[in-house]
């Protein structure tokens, strides 16, 4: 099966021909721990869910935070199949700057056990809004320099009072929804 891998430290796209098997994905990461996004249309991306508590460099697929190495197949309707995106239109998709925000908070972070892309619930406007910890770093990092150093700083203060990350990523997800109004 035509699949991609990323390999987070040089971001370097390879082409692999896998054969799909049960435990084919967890045998490529090593870990049973499997976070699977749908960043990519008719694509999965496969990552590690132990790659931010192991300090894995991080990259971007799109506005997609990746943390450690991805693997990415093709998507169709639940079953994996031969990916149909061209090495050259996935890698114009990588980006391998990470701002120094994420690298902050993410380096905060790899103390605790927190899933980036596990959704929460969050009241706003007498709506329940499906988010997760990735989408509140997205949100932040486009903020002003003084609101992200106020995200740090209290994230630090949180995490010191035994605070949960997940309680504290959903207070700043409710925040963040009530300054965009």
């Amino acid at each position: 099966m035509k699949a991609f891998a990323i390999n987070a430290t040089t971001k370097e796209v390879k082409e692999l021909d896998i054969q799909m098997q049960a435990n084919s994905i967890y045998t490529f990461f090593s870990s049973i721990l499997i976070d699977e996004l749908g960043t990519i249309n008719k694509h999965v991306i496969y990552t590690d869910a132990n790659a931010l508590s192991e300090n894995k460099s991080s990259f971007f697929i799109g506005e997609q935070l990746i943390i450690g190495d991805a693997l990415i197949l093709g998507k169709e309707d639940l079953n994996d199949v031969d990916a149909i995106i061209s090495k050259d239109e996935l890698s114009s998709l990588i980006t391998k700057e990470v701002s120094a925000f994420y690298q902050e908070v993410l380096e905060i972070l790899s103390i605790t056990d927190v899933n980036l892309y596990r959704h929460f619930m969050v009241s706003h406007k007498g709506e329940e809004l499906a988010l997760n910890t990735e989408w509140v770093l997205y949100t932040f990092n486009m903020a002003d320099d003084r609101t992200k150093e106020y995200f740090v700083s209290e994230l630090q203060k949180a995490l010191k009072v035994s605070q949960t990350p997940e309680d504290f990523m959903q207070k700043m997800a409710g925040l963040a929804l009530n300054v965009a109004g």
